[in-house]
């Protein structure tokens, strides 16, 4: 399993609507991307407009080939890329170890 970070920054006070969008995103688009297992949305709470997506993917190509030269890709940024104040930054991760 691949683990995908994306580092997002928003404007300055579009929390509200962009935690709508981004879970909008997440439920119509994300969730049909071939090898997408799960994913997470957490928000900062020293800087407020910076958010930290990750999804996990079954394989570095379902991501890197799959989705992002895919369809989906645009209609999940037509949905969220409004609201970025520039670029995520986009890492992927192999898992080293894992607590039970």
């Amino acid at each position: 399993m691949i683990l995908e970070i994306a580092d997002i920054r928003i404007a300055p006070g579009q929390q509200a609507a962009f935690d709508e969008a981004i879970q909008r995103g997440l439920a119509t688009v994300i969730s049909r991307a071939q090898g997408m297992q799960g994913y997470k949305v957490n928000k900062c709470i020293e800087s407020p407009e910076r958010y930290i997506l990750q999804i996990f993917w079954a394989k570095l190509e379902d991501h890197t080939v799959a989705f992002r030269q895919g369809p989906l890709f645009a209609e999940w940024r037509a949905i969220v890329g409004p609201f970025f104040a520039a670029p995520p930054l986009v890492e992927h991760f192999d898992l080293l170890v894992k607590s039970d």
